[in-house]
Parts: C-alpha cells; sequence; structure tokens
C-alpha cells in the first residue's frame, strides 16, 4: 500500500510540474526594457575634455510635427530621474492635462566613479572637510551653457525660451546656484530638497542677479527631511530660508511656490515634487 501510495504521489508531481510548465513557460520571456523614444549620447566638454552622457527623450507626436518646437526639461543625476520623470509625465499628457516636451537627463562624466562626478560639478564651493573635491558647480555650468545647450538646440526642436531645470539634494543645490549666478540659463526651476546646508548654507550668501525674463520657481520638500526623523540636515528649514532669499531679493521677473510635502523623506520625495513642479509649468489650465 505504501508503495503504491508513493507511486500516486510521484506520479501526480510529475503531472501537476508538467501541467504547470506547460501553463508557465509560454509566458516567460527574457529582455532589455527601454524607454520609448529615448537614447543616451555622449558629448565632450570642449574645455575640460570631460565626456558625459546625455539620456533624451522625444515628444511622441515629434515625428508628426515637423514645424513645432518643444519646451525642454533638463534634470539632474540621469539615471534616477530620467525615467521617473518620463513615466510620470506620461498620463497627463496622454490625456492633455499636459504639454508634451523634450526631457534631457544630464548624466554624470564618463571617467569618474560613484558620487565623484556629481559631488565635484554640483557643489558651488571647496568644501574643505569632505573627502571628495568640491567646488566645480561654475565650471559645470559653462559647460552646459556651452556645450549642452547648443548640442540640443542644434539636434532637436526646443524652444529655446522654455527651458525647465529640475535638481534634486546636490542636485537642487546646483539649480539654486544657477538661479542665483546666471538666471536666464533656464526659464523655470523645480528645486526638490535642495543641499542649502552644503559648506555652512553657503548659497544663502551669495547675491542674486537680476533676472530678465519671467521665471517660475518651484521649491518642494518633504515634511520628514529634519533631524528630528533622522536626517542629518534640517532640509525644511534649508527651503524655507532659500525661498525667502529669492522672495526678498527678487524682482517681479519670478514667480516662486514652496510646498512641504507631508508625509516624504528625502528618499522619497523626489516623484511627488518632480511631476507637481512640472505640472505647474506646463500643466493645460482645467
Amino acid at each position: 500500500m505504501l508503495r503504491f501510495l508513493t507511486a500516486i504521489i510521484l506520479v501526480g508531481s510529475a503531472f501537476s510540474c508538467a501541467f504547470a510548465e506547460s501553463i508557465i513557460k509560454p509566458i516567460i520571456s527574457e529582455a532589455s526594457v527601454s524607454l520609448p523614444r529615448s537614447k543616451m549620447v555622449t558629448i565632450e566638454d570642449t574645455e575640460t575634455a570631460r565626456k558625459y552622457t546625455l539620456f533624451v527623450q522625444l515628444p511622441k507626436s515629434y515625428n508628426a510635427s515637423p514645424s513645432k518646437d518643444y519646451p525642454v526639461i533638463y534634470t539632474t543625476d540621469a539615471p534616477y530621474s530620467f525615467p521617473i520623470i518620463v513615466g510620470s509625465m506620461r498620463m497627463p499628457v496622454n490625456v492633455g492635462q499636459m504639454e508634451e516636451a523634450v526631457i534631457v537627463g544630464l548624466s554624470y562624466s564618463l571617467e569618474s566613479k560613484g558620487v565623484k562626478s556629481r559631488v565635484r560639478d554640483y557643489t558651488p564651493a571647496i568644501a574643505n572637510s569632505w573627502k571628495l573635491e568640491t567646488g566645480l558647480a561654475a565650471e559645470y555650468l559653462s559647460f552646459i551653457r556651452r556645450d549642452v545647450l547648443t548640442f540640443i538646440e542644434s539636434t532637436y526642436r526646443v524652444d529655446a525660451n522654455r527651458r525647465t531645470f529640475i535638481g534634486h539634494s546636490l542636485g537642487g543645490l546646483f539649480g539654486g546656484y544657477v538661479l542665483m549666478q546666471s538666471p536666464e540659463t533656464f526659464s523655470n526651476y523645480v528645486l526638490v530638497s535642495p543641499s542649502v546646508w552644503f559648506n555652512d548654507d553657503y548659497l544663502l550668501t551669495l547675491e542674486m542677479a537680476e533676472t530678465q525674463s519671467p521665471k517660475r520657481v518651484y521649491i518642494g520638500v518633504g515634511s520628514f527631511e529634519t533631524p528630528e526623523f533622522g536626517e542629518g540636515q534640517d532640509m525644511v528649514a534649508g527651503s524655507k530660508a532659500l525661498a525667502s532669499k529669492i522672495n526678498a531679493k527678487a524682482d517681479q521677473n519670478i514667480t516662486l511656490q514652496l510646498h512641504v510635502i507631508g508625509g516624504a523623506s528625502h528618499a522619497t520625495v523626489f516623484p511627488t515634487v518632480a511631476i507637481h513642479g512640472i505640472d505647474w509649468i506646463l500643466g493645460t489650465p482645467r
């Protein structure tokens, strides 16, 4: 009897495995994942000879609308931010609640490992307490103005008067620096949890240059971005201080919004602030 039961179990198990395999096998496949209408290109900094990767996505209507120029979004930390922005814009664009845009992700220099490139390029002053090289934001801004914008605007149909910058953390610090020193580089700025604290609030010591054209500035930070919730720095206080400085020094060309996102931490705040900022800038009236 034991042998009989064992045989039944073995036969049943074999049948179950074969049946499961026959169902599962046809629907299992492996393929790389890519974003539609997107590519990666490498360009060279004509001053330093460093090579940087750019991520580029074109709008769905791009090829069918050869006479149209599109607004363009530039986002730092491309490996992280680019797919988030591409994905979060898809629904509002498809339902007609947001304009299409060319999306450009600013990635890191190819010769740098880890965070070396972003720390070097996004920080506006030398911080002697940091182990990694800091303080080359001015050089990186020159590269963007001289090489990146020239390449994008000579290669794709974008409206040079409708550039939006998006940066998170050190990327937000860099965006604040650009706004202070060279505001005409972009038309709009979305600063997500900017690292205002860097080098003893160095950003807040800068004088803000006058703007020549209307700007929209959207600053967003998570309510949990304080030491009380385990963050090393008080990003909420820093964002509020930056907003106050901009409002105090800004002329009538700047329209600013500051939002504290409830329940968001430094690690989770970016997607919410990015799409809210883009919607404020490119959203259609409703």
